[in-house]
């Protein structure tokens, strides 16, 4: 079977291609690992989202499972490795030698925040270690917590915060902070924040929730400890693109690079949308928006060469 549309990726950018796609009565395959995505891994309580004062990750994953339901549409696990296209056709390739065929691909593979691999890490994540300032910022109100990352989303992540809690304290590795010069002093400028270079994290600590992240001091091989209820982590991110071979351009990080009118990359009927694309902003609400406008593309691509 030829399928109109392959959705890979079933998160905010998925689910809203998905749905879109489905009104224009196209055939959809859906291809993801999990239903979420990082909404369902990091976010604890979202209270930047249209239409909800505050509701967590995992609620409004149900919300998106009930919707796909809705709507007809199931979601096929597995994970792609691979994608090409002859003759007009993707044939998308997963994990365990299955292959799919399409007339038009949406790549939503979304993007996994770099982990600082520590003992607390994983089991605390959702628990006050959190991937996303602008999503769980608010849930830390009048609290002290601690910032992994001494670059500019470190130090810009921290100047947010600092408009809710009590106080941050930044962890940077290096011996000085990379972030640019701007950002250095609006984080000189504030009384909250607090900068700890030569900082290497060696764990996070809590009962249920967290409340101790420790360091090493890497000046005196010291081990040092900070009480604190939350634990942002931002060291960057990586873009799941590693499957998409010469089928798009990507920029220094891996980003997919992509028409801003449509979002199709360098070939054509292959459209991207989400995390997995060039942004500096990685947001639900955005991601949504992206998934919306390539499925409208994608319906117009698949209605110019069916």
């Amino acid at each position: 079977m030829t399928y109109d549309l392959i959705i890979i990726g079933a998160g905010p950018a998925g689910v809203s291609a998905a749905v879109y796609a489905t009104r224009q009565k196209l055939s959809i395959l859906m291809l993801s690992k999990d239903i979420g995505g990082q909404v369902a891994k990091k976010a604890v309580d979202i209270e930047n989202y249209p239409g909800f004062e505050k509701i967590s990750g995992p609620d409004l994953v149900d919300l998106y499972k009930k919707q796909l339901k809705a709507n007809d549409l199931s979601v096929t696990l597995g994970e792609v490795v691979g994608i090409e296209k002859n003759d007009n056709i993707f044939s998308v390739k997963t994990v365990d030698d299955k292959e799919y065929k399409a007339i038009s691909v949406i790549v939503t593979s979304g993007a996994e925040s770099k982990l600082i691999h520590v003992p607390g890490e994983e089991e605390f994540a959702g628990k006050g270690v959190s991937y996303c300032s602008l999503c769980d910022g608010p849930v830390f109100k009048n609290k002290d917590v601690a910032v992994v990352g001494g670059g500019n989303n470190g130090f810009e992540t921290a100047v947010f915060l600092s408009n809710y809690v009590k106080s941050v304290k930044v962890l940077e590795y290096g011996e000085k902070a990379n972030a640019d010069a701007e950002n250095q002093e609006l984080v000189a400028k504030n009384p909250n924040i607090e900068v700890i270079t030569n900082a290497q994290v060696t764990k996070i600590e809590g009962k249920v929730f967290v409340s101790a992240i420790y360091y090493e001091d890497r000046a005196n091989k010291k081990e040092k400890k900070i009480d604190v209820s939350g634990v942002f982590v931002e060291i960057g991110y990586s873009p799941s693109t590693n499957f998409l071979g010469n089928l798009v351009d990507l920029n220094e990080k891996n980003e997919v690079i992509f028409n801003s009118e449509t979002l199709e990359t360098k070939t054509p009927g292959l459209f991207s949308a989400g995390d997995c694309n060039v942004s500096r902003y990685k947001q639900i609400v955005m991601a949504s928006g992206q998934g919306a406008l390539a499925a409208l593309s994608a319906y117009n691509y698949i209605r110019k060469v069916s």
